[in-house]
């Protein structure tokens, strides 16, 4: 995966991505469906087998810049906003205007988007697809949407000093393994072995973070280093702007960005390659409506620098105590605790919510911990009730441990009839109900908005960085 940025045109090609749309974005129907179940849809075929099927189903991935759902439904992103100008190109062709084409949009994990074209669960990639010679032997690209890709580092304003691509040898560079980044940083290490230099230390990210979440925790201070293209650093600069962007600092330069199809697919080229061509270049379109969902979200914080870490290291003992007890991860609780009141025991709410795990006394004494004043009995109050939500709720369900707790902490934020309601309707929309990332977190944004999607991922992204710290304690 890499994105690009259009050379000498300087901000990012994600907003000129908009611009086709000339004036507004494309609305969906309330009542058109967003997904459907992929898994037992398989059909391979060109563009004039799908106008007959009136049925055009794109792969993408499900993040906070190419595809994602606001409060009420309403699919957004750039992606979506230039594959539904496709659509409405399409359909001006079609002579017969009773047989519209409808675009489905099927989001996909990044490391299943070539492998379910193949198969025949989608027909068209839209994504930041990098045009490379091992990509290029499995699937047919388009025309480039943009060129001259440009990978570079980033740090945080508080990051290392770096000079040249040599000062990252011995350093952490925190990336998703299933990026073309780590492809990149392995031919750097290759000539940093030849150099008899110390390598870089490649952490690998869970698989579900973007590349803008990764520069959302750079931004809190959570990771040092990471990758990303340069258009994409700088359009998240305008949202994270602790990060640090070493435009001199090139991995790799000169690559191109395309939709990606099936090989022998003659009339879909000739369409895309039509409608990219036309519309690759324009002036930059107004990115109003996903700056305004932007500014409604809760970014992380930084919870490793020196004062939240020695909040850290203090209550660690007792996180553990009380996780060992309950059999839940410490990490994940005391990455809660930081959510909730950054560790601060002395923290009461407006609602009257007290501690580190922000209890309500009503609840503190059906919990029967002893005085949550006391940081010990409130940190045993919140591992306890998370249990319980657990054991009430999902302890039957079959899902993996990680779930369980991330549908607990869901459930500790939206109430836990709620999140039920949110499974269930997952489950009818051909979403995993029992996994929350990139499945019943959708249903979420859709029903009662990002308060609850950001509070699971905020926690899992402190978890993450909490584990790095344990891992590399000369680092701290």
């Amino acid at each position: 995966m890499r994105l690009g940025i259009v050379k000498n045109i300087g901000l990012a090609f994600v907003l000129f991505m908009g611009c086709i749309l000339q004036s507004h974005a494309v609305q969906s129907s309330p009542n058109e469906p967003i997904t459907i179940d992929t898994q037992r849809i398989v059909w391979k075929g060109d563009l004039d087998g799908m106008i007959q099927r009136r049925v055009v189903r794109v792969l993408l991935p499900y993040n906070k810049t190419l595809y994602f759902l606001d409060k009420g439904g309403q699919q957004r992103g750039l992606m979506y906003d230039m594959m539904t100008e496709f659509e409405q190109n399409l359909n001006r062709q079609v002579v017969n205007k009773n047989l519209k084409i409808h675009f489905i949009f099927v989001p996909t994990a990044r490391d299943r988007l070539i492998p379910d074209l193949l198969a025949g669960k989608g027909d068209i990639i839209a994504a930041d697809l990098t045009v490379t010679p091992e990509r290029k032997k499995l699937i047919e690209f388009s025309t480039p949407i943009t060129s001259n890709v440009k990978e570079v580092i980033v740090t945080s304003a508080q990051g290392p000093n770096l000079n040249s691509l040599e000062d990252l040898s011995g350093k952490i560079v925190f990336i998703n393994p299933s990026t073309s980044y780590a492809d990149s940083l392995k031919r750097l290490n290759t000539e940093l072995r030849k150099q008899k230099k110390p390598l870089i230390i490649i952490k690998d990210a869970p698989g579900i973070f973007e590349t803008e979440d990764i520069l959302e925790m750079v931004n809190a201070d959570l990771v040092p280093i990471t990758v990303s293209d340069l258009y994409l650093a700088n359009f998240w600069k305008k949202t994270f702007s602790n990060i640090r962007i070493h435009e001199n600092l090139t991995l790799t330069s000169g690559g191109d960005i395309a939709f990606g199809f099936r090989k022998n697919s003659p009339v879909l080229k000739k369409a895309l390659d039509a409608f990219t061509e036309k519309n690759k270049v324009g002036s930059s379109f107004g990115n109003q409506k996903l700056q305004a969902y932007l500014k409604t979200v809760k970014w992380v914080k930084n919870s490793t620098n020196p004062a939240d870490l020695q909040k850290f290291h203090s209550l660690a003992n007792v996180f553990q105590k009380y996780s060992d007890q309950y059999q839940i991860d410490w990490l994940l609780m005391t990455a809660q605790g930081y959510q909730e009141s950054r560790l601060d025991q002395n923290k009461k709410s407006k609602v009257g919510a007290i501690g580190v795990m922000q209890i309500m006394p009503a609840t503190g004494k059906d919990l029967k911990v002893g005085d949550i004043q006391q940081v010990n009995n409130n940190i045993n109050g919140g591992i306890k009730y998370i249990r319980y939500l657990i054991d009430q709720y999902y302890s039957k369900e079959p899902m993996t441990d990680l779930n369980k707790v991330l549908f607990a902490f869901a459930a500790y934020n939206a109430g836990p009839a709620r999140i039920q309601q949110l499974r269930v309707e997952a489950a009818k929309r051909g979403l995993n109900p029992n996994i929350w990332f990139d499945n019943v977190e959708r249903i979420a944004a859709e029903r009662i908005g990002n308060e609850t999607v950001q509070y699971v991922s905020n926690i899992y992204k402190y978890s993450v960085a909490y584990k790095l710290v344990l891992e590399l304690p000369s680092k701290k």
